[in-house]
């Protein structure tokens, strides 16, 4: 009786395990943060609230299809995790799901978002979707990432398509306005990225990924955060120089651009041992507090 018993307390705490590794290589907060900025794209391209019979299928098809993305990232790099101090614990590399069930989990969470994104939505929005998985998942992945020490550069670009699948979710078409804010995120990718890369450059060494800090060195490496900040500055100007966006927006992409360039001049100029990582953490909260803004200038100060 008392050996069932065990057996009972047991089994829960392994399922959730289980559920947990497989939520873990959807990179959940990555996840979130590409959802966020499809939500401001949803919300800039309309006047007034967003009709909810289109952002629950939005939201829900591209957090799919980001989810699945995110899943053969990591089965690509299975063998490369398995090396790396960073990514050796992954479920993946410790044997906690097989390769062949990781690719059932995301070939379903491709086939899911897609079918949500093309018959509720609309067909556009499904294929830049899907044509952003395509971009991540195998392009960078499978390819750039081993091939370039550009490859977060170019391969940025799948990341920065959220605003436009947001965009075209609403209206069904390209609008210039979601492509500059496509281009924001794709000039903030590369001080983001790289400032990880210097932080983990003997795991990228050791596993023979060309990343800029690897080929070029870590002194280069800085030079181009340092450059990519004032170039983000410039395109955080956009919005607001376009008609796009109001004063509130213009306050907070000043601040925001300021203090990411500072953390780049002390990268560059005054680094210690824990300056590239704290760029990196602040590069993301700099992107999410970037789209919260413009969603509050959005419905604060509308345009007219």
């Amino acid at each position: 009786m008392s050996k069932t018993t065990s057996v009972d307390l047991k089994a829960p705490s392994a399922e959730k395990a289980l559920w947990q590794d497989y939520y873990e290589i959807t990179k959940p907060k990555v996840v979130a943060l590409l959802v966020l900025t499809a939500l401001v794209g949803m919300s800039l391209s309309v006047p007034g609230a967003i009709p909810w019979q289109l952002l629950l299928p939005a939201m829900a098809g591209i957090a799919l299809l980001s989810s699945a993305a995110a899943a053969i990232n990591h089965i690509v790099d299975e063998k490369i995790d398995s090396v790396m101090g960073r990514t050796h614990n992954r479920p993946m590399p410790n044997g906690r799901i097989s390769q062949r069930n990781a690719i059932i989990f995301a070939t379903v969470l491709a086939v899911l978002g897609f079918v949500i994104l093309y018959w509720l939505v609309n067909p556009l929005t499904a294929y830049l979707t899907a044509a952003g998985l395509v971009g991540y998942g195998f392009v960078y992945t499978m390819y750039l990432k081993r091939a370039t020490p550009q490859n977060i550069t170019i391969g940025g670009l799948a990341g920065a398509i959220p605003p436009l699948l947001g965009w075209t979710a609403m209206t069904n078409e390209i609008h210039p306005n979601a492509l500059l804010l496509v281009l924001l995120i794709f000039t903030w990718t590369p001080p983001h990225f790289w400032a990880l890369a210097i932080h983990r450059k003997n795991d990228y060494a050791k596993v023979n990924i060309p990343m800029l800090p690897v080929t070029h060195g870590v002194s280069f490496t800085k030079t181009q955060i340092l450059l990519y900040t004032v170039l983000l500055f410039v395109v955080g100007l956009l919005p607001y120089l376009v008609g796009m966006s109001n004063w509130l927006y213009l306050i907070g992409a000043i601040v925001l651009n300021f203090i990411f360039f500072i953390y780049a001049w002390k990268l560059k100029f005054h680094a210690d041992a824990n300056t590239a990582m704290d760029t990196f953490k602040f590069s993301i909260i700099h992107l999410m507090l970037l789209f919260v803004i413009l969603l509050l200038d959005h419905y604060l100060l509308p345009v007219a």
